[in-house]
């Protein structure tokens, strides 16, 4: 599926959040939306959290 099916797609969703739940539920699904593009890039190795996770060690 290409970037582009994908970005049609997703505005399609947000629109219908849009509609049928107000733009509070519209916030409520950008949020996650975001939430989701983080986790994605996460898991395709594109940003690095090692550092953020693993903190400082013991000993």
């Amino acid at each position: 599926m290409s970037s582009v099916a994908i970005g049609l797609f997703a505005g399609l969703l947000l629109a219908l959040v849009a509609a049928v739940g107000g733009f509070d539920m519209f916030m409520l699904a950008l949020l996650l939306g975001a939430v989701g593009v983080v986790v994605g890039l996460v898991v395709e190795g594109r940003i690095d959290v090692t550092s953020l996770v693993s903190g400082r060690g013991r000993g």
